[in-house]
Formats: C-alpha cells, structure tokens, sequence
C-alpha cells in the first residue's frame, strides 16, 4: 500500500469511528479499536479533540493500553495520564519496556509518580528507579536492560543451547554481548556469526572488539542517533564509568530521537513547542504560544523605532515608505537560508572547532556575493521603475549590507547560541530577524538620509 494510500485508510478509519461516536455505537468502537494495532490506536487518540479522545481512551482495551501510551507524544500522553488513576496505570504499563516506562513516569506529577511506584512489585521498582536516576535525553535514560550476556569461557554449543531454552530473544537483537565475571563489556558476537561457526569453538574465540560500539551511559541522545545512523546499527551496549556493561540502545529508540529532533527543528523556528498536542484545548495552546509573540512583538517594535529615527527622511519623500521594506525582507529569507544550513549541521555532528572558521568563511563570502548580485538587480529595478538613479544607488548600498550582515548573523548566531547553551532552533529565527530587520531599515534610511541631505528626528 502506497503511502498516499494509507493516508486515505487511515483518515476513512478515523471518520467511521467519529460517526459510530456520535451515534451512540461503542460497542462497535470497543471492537474497530481491538482490531487496531497500537501505533493506530495513538494516531487515533493524537487525532481527537479531548472530549472524544477521553470516550476513546475509555473504549480501548486495558491490555493494550501501556503499547499506546509508548507512541503518544508528550502532551497527548499528559491529557491521557490525568483520566487514569494510579492503580491502573501502573497495570497497563506492566511489563512495557524500561525506556518507554520512565518516559511515562518522567511525565506524572510527584505525588502521581510516587503513588504509582507503590502499585508496582519491588524488582520492578528497583529496575524504574535505576532508569530514572540517569539524566533526561542521555543514552541512561534511553537504554534497556533486557540484554543478553555471555562469557568469554564457554563454548558456542552452550550459547545455542541456553538460547533454544529460553525460547525468545528481545527485540532487535541483532548481537549478544559478552562480559567478564565483573560485568565489563568485551566485546559482541552476531547472530549470523553465531548461527555459522563450529559449536565448538569458545566465545572469546569468535567475538569481535569494536570499541566505537561502545556508549557510554552519559552520551547525549543526539550524539547516541549520530553514532547510529554513521554506523547503520540496530542495537549498541551501554556502559557505565567503569565499563560495566548497563544496557542497550536499539533503533527503534533512535528512530524516535530523530524524529522528535526533527519535529523540534521545525516547531521551535516558529516559536512552537514542538510536543504540542494539535487539538490541545484553545487555552492551553493559546498561552504556550503568547510567549514567543510577545517576544517578537518587541522585535518588531525595535524595528519601528529605526523608522522612526528618520521621520523627517520619511515625510519628505513617500516613496521611501514603499521601498524600504524590500531590503529587511531579502535579507531574512538570506539569513533564514544560513541559519538552517548551520543548525542541520551542529545537528547531526558536521560542525566543530576545527572547521568553524572555514563555515564562517564561507558563509561571509556567500554574503557578499548575493550583496553585489542582489544590489546590481535591486538598483536596476528601482531605477527604471522610480526613474531615479539616486534611489537605485540607496537601495544598492543597503542591499549589500544587509545581505553581507545576514550572511555573517546566519552563521554565527546558532554558533554563539550552542556555546552558550541556548537552543539555536528554538530561538536562532527570532534574533536573525531581529538583526536583519534592524541592519536592513537603518542601512536604507541611513543612506537616505545622508544622500538626500534630511535630518534624523531625535
């Protein structure tokens, strides 16, 4: 099924089970819903205001609750969490997987959270505990426990045997790893080598040593989907300082940090959280949002305040006022372009100290090269349309500017951001325009004002 294809399904699922809402059908809802998977279940749920997300959340069946809680986003998963109780939320997530288990409970209130850890049996608990105690979005906080471990000393045979007696393996297991008898990582064999070599042969024999495997538990989680997306690899071991072997992390988990990166990238250049639940009630989304419009009405408003300082320019001559938005709009749409291109970089690991000057570099020359081509266009325009060389000419030197300024703020505003700690994607759009904008009218004005001989209103 193509994916336009499924697109349609799944839109003709959701309007059937809105209809048999409205009319009253749950019996039929409780079964269309038992005959979902999970991950359509939660596409569902996200794809529901609150009023009927709650009757839905209500017709899904109990067993099946913890699988849809794993692939809900963070507010759709919050506005579900508050119908719950603790007793039944800690039986719908028994037996979910550590990871997904600590993403829910990082999400309840204290005395929620508290009162759910008392719902659960002491080994589970303990397992909870330990995954929470690691920092959010470092490889702790991703990793599972469910690893198999071997010793170097024992032969292949008994490795096949102890696997046909346990029946199962988990999921995405591609490897199994081997540790001494103080837990520290070794080293891994695969599942093809393992399945392919003489039974006989010892374990220390046929393993492989691939230290850049190796995830230390700290490692952010952008540098974990870095390191797996180089590599290609389904699963890695997790160790501690000491090189104790702690877990691992599979690519189901990495999947998922890509896509909330990507989600992340593109709300927060629009000032948008990026775990925002679509049919969040009006309220909430309205005051998650006031923020960043109030901060770029303040930009705005720096803005106004340089056409202001050449009222006089302005009142002399109108068709100044037609023309001087043209130079702050290009000059965005340039930074804009530099600024995605850094921010994708710092991203997925291209950028580092030892090619920042370079990118700089570049980015600068990239500035004036647009400069001259974009003030040669803007000055031939303006003239011919305004019949006025002079107007031209003003254009033309802010143009340049401008241009050569977003070239230089495109690069170097994620640049300043990410070494102070500030998230470039989240804030780097509103302060590149901000400086463009400014840059842009006060090199307009300026020049107009010098060359057609006006004062600045103070």
């Amino acid at each position: 099924m193509s994916e336009r294809e499924n697109h349609h399904s799944q839109h003709q699922r959701i309007l059937e089970l809105n209809r048999a809402l409205n009319d009253g059908m749950f019996v039929h809802v409780r079964r269309m819903l038992a005959q979902m998977p999970a991950c359509d279940v939660a596409l569902l749920l996200q794809s529901t205001p609150v009023a009927g997300r709650k009757i839905l959340w209500q017709l899904t069946d109990p067993e099946q609750q913890g699988e849809i809680l794993e692939e809900l986003n963070e507010d759709a998963m919050e506005s579900i969490l508050k119908m719950m109780d603790p007793e039944n939320l800690a039986a719908a997530t028994e037996g979910m997987d550590i990871d997904d288990l600590s993403y829910v409970l990082r999400s309840l209130p204290a005395d929620i959270y508290q009162q759910v850890l008392e719902q659960m049996d002491s080994e589970e608990r303990h397992r909870v505990e330990i995954a929470l105690a690691y920092p959010e979005d470092t490889a702790g906080s991703l990793m599972n426990n469910d690893t198999i471990a071997l010793r170097p000393d024992i032969s292949v045979d008994v490795v096949l045997r102890y696997l046909r007696l346990r029946g199962e393996l988990p999921e995405a297991t591609d490897a199994l790893f081997v540790v001494d008898k103080d837990n520290k990582y070794l080293g891994d064999i695969s599942l093809a080598r393992l399945v392919t070599v003489d039974p006989k042969e010892q374990v220390a024999a046929i393993m492989g040593k691939r230290p850049e495997r190796i995830i230390p538990v700290s490692m952010h989680e952008g540098q974990v989907a870095q390191l797996f997306e180089r590599h290609d690899w389904i699963s890695a071991p997790v160790v501690d300082p000491n090189g104790q072997l702690v877990g691992r992390i599979t690519i189901d988990d990495v999947v998922d940090i890509i896509r909330e990166d990507a989600e992340h990238s593109m709300m927060g250049m629009a000032g948008v959280d990026d775990d925002e639940d679509t049919f969040a009630p009006i309220w909430q989304s309205t005051r998650g949002r006031t923020l960043w419009l109030a901060i770029n009405l303040l930009t705005a408003l720096m803005a106004a305040s340089i056409s202001n300082l050449f009222e006089n320019t302005l009142a002399q001559m109108a068709t100044l006022a037609v023309l001087m938005t043209i130079v702050p709009s290009q000059g965005g749409i340039a930074g804009t372009q530099t600024l995605a291109v850094v921010i994708r970089g710092l991203a997925v690991g291209h950028i580092g100290e030892s090619n920042t000057r370079w990118l700089i570099l570049k980015e600068v020359a990239i500035g004036v090269l647009n400069g001259i081509i974009w003030a040669i266009v803007i000055a031939l325009v303006v003239t011919l349309w305004k019949d006025s060389i002079q107007l031209g000419l003003i254009s033309a030197a802010a143009m340049f500017a401008d241009m050569f300024m977003a070239g230089l703020a495109g690069v170097c505003i994620p640049l300043v951001m990410k070494k102070i700690h500030i998230d470039p994607a989240l804030a780097g759009g509103m302060v590149l325009t901000t400086v463009t904008d400014t840059v842009g009218l006060f090199a307009f004005l300026g020049i107009a004002t010098v060359l057609l001989n006006h004062h600045i209103a103070i």
